[in-house]
């Protein structure tokens, strides 16, 4: 039950990369098997159907996020066992995981189910893409348990320094989303492209227990499922996830913005998010990896690891994502055209990258602190970070900006969040080492 990667005694930016490279290449793989429903809906169903794609993709967004923030709490939870090398608590606290796991799962598919149309009229969705958008949700969540129980077996296997299971899991879904979802889009349009993702949702899980059982990394016990671990991963799993909405939510609230400008916008605004996740991806998975790591050297009583892989992360993050944010800027309007859209949205697209510009790599150093605060066995703190970065700096300065700037406005409410949010990372990331830096010299 020994983590695959030594991050205590190994080179720093070795087992940092070893721990990321496999992340960023499923967080890629993520990006490509989202992307290929706009590509595919973009070029077949038009404006019309990109705009129906985005006023959905945020309540996916959330869902996808719930998922993702479940599992950073769990990863927390078994990467501090994994360093204190504690096998019995380990075996118990797995399958703890695994049991909540499924129940939390089909509650949320409940939950998501009958909140399709009420989320929609909140979010002032025009009528004429209202019940395309509705079915697409609707369609989409029935596989929505199935993703949820495959994120929480990704997130065990990465406590234990085992990055590449969910890369592998990408890469096939990927690959199969790629290759249906044009005959189904032309079947039956955007509840096609659904369809094709509640089937590779339900394959990501198929394949998760076929892995598991090759690899009997650990076992699943479920008569040792017990209450204190089950308390202990809702108290990590709650701030965790309220960290993972934050973005989403907020996302939605500025579709809700955007859509007063007409469908272009929404359009353009739909290719924009797309394009972002060509840096997104790479930061979630340096987040992740930070997370899981500074988790193991904490539960190994090792601070000061934990400190030198931020340091590594910052710098090794924040040089990849300038690198990738400057050739997205000077290329947006061309990859406009990758999505079957025309000037008028090219013209939305450019301007929302030319006002972000440095933005992306101020959020993977906000990102990377992020997973330092989390992984230190803190996410509560974390989770406040967020709801500051995304609700608190960032709804407010786009409401304002709105009506002072029109559409370039709510663009540059995204760069001043970014900010400010990275100056309240560093402030809580320093109070945070002063702490810890207090109570090892009390204990030595």
């Amino acid at each position: 039950m020994n983590s695959k990667i030594d991050f205590i005694n190994g080179q720093t930016s070795k087992s940092l990369a070893k721990m990321f490279l496999p992340l960023m290449a499923a967080m890629t793989l993520m990006m490509i098997y989202n992307m290929v429903d706009s590509l595919w809906v973009g070029n077949l169903l038009g404006e019309r159907g990109m705009s129906a794609l985005t006023a959905g993709t945020a309540i996916v967004l959330i869902m996808n996020s719930l998922a993702m923030g479940v599992g950073n709490g769990i990863s927390v939870m078994i990467s501090r066992l994994v360093g204190a090398k504690d096998k019995e608590h380990l075996a118990k606290a797995i399958a703890t995981v695994v049991a909540v796991s499924g129940i939390m799962s089909i509650i949320l598919f409940i939950i998501g189910e009958l909140s399709v149309v009420p989320v929609l009229n909140i979010m002032g969705i025009h009528k004429e893409i209202f019940e395309e958008a509705a079915l697409y949700l609707k369609i989409y969540l029935a596989g929505n348990a199935a993703l949820f129980m495959y994120m929480q077996f990704t997130s065990v296997f990465r406590a234990f320094g085992d990055p590449t299971f969910q890369m592998k899991g990408m890469l096939l879904t990927s690959i199969f989303n790629a290759v249906a979802d044009p005959f189904f889009i032309k079947l039956w349009g955007l509840a096609g492209a659904a369809a094709v993702t509640v089937a590779a949702e339900v394959l990501c899980l198929v394949y998760a227990i076929f892995y598991y059982r090759k690899r009997k990394m650990f076992s699943i016990d479920f008569g040792k499922t017990n209450g204190s671990d089950a308390k202990e991963m809702l108290r990590l799993c709650a701030p965790t996830t309220i960290q993972a909405i934050m973005p989403p939510i907020s996302s939605a609230v500025m579709v809700s913005f955007v859509t007063s400008f007409g469908l272009t916008a929404m359009a353009g605004f739909g290719v924009a998010r797309n394009l972002e996740l060509i840096m997104f991806m790479p930061t979630s998975g340096m987040c992740m990896a930070v997370t899981t790591i500074v988790g193991q050297c904490v539960g190994a009583g090792r601070h000061d690891r934990a400190k030198d892989y931020l340091v590594a992360s910052m710098k090794i993050g924040g040089c990849m994502i300038a690198v990738l944010s400057g050739l997205v800027i000077v290329f947006a309007p061309q990859l406009t055209g990758v999505f079957g859209q025309g000037a008028e949205t090219a013209e939305v697209v450019a301007a929302f990258f030319k006002i972000l510009s440095i933005g992306y790599v101020l959020y993977m150093l906000t990102s990377c602190m992020q997973g330092y605060i989390t992984g230190s066995g803190k996410p509560e703190k974390a989770m406040i970070l967020l709801v500051l970065y995304y609700i608190v700096f960032r709804i407010p300065a786009a409401a304002f900006l709105k009506g002072a700037c029109g559409l370039k406005g709510i663009w540059l409410a995204f760069l001043v969040s970014h900010i400010l949010a990275l100056i309240t990372a560093i402030i809580m990331t320093a109070r945070s080492q002063r702490k810890e830096t207090i109570h090892d010299n009390t204990v030595f």
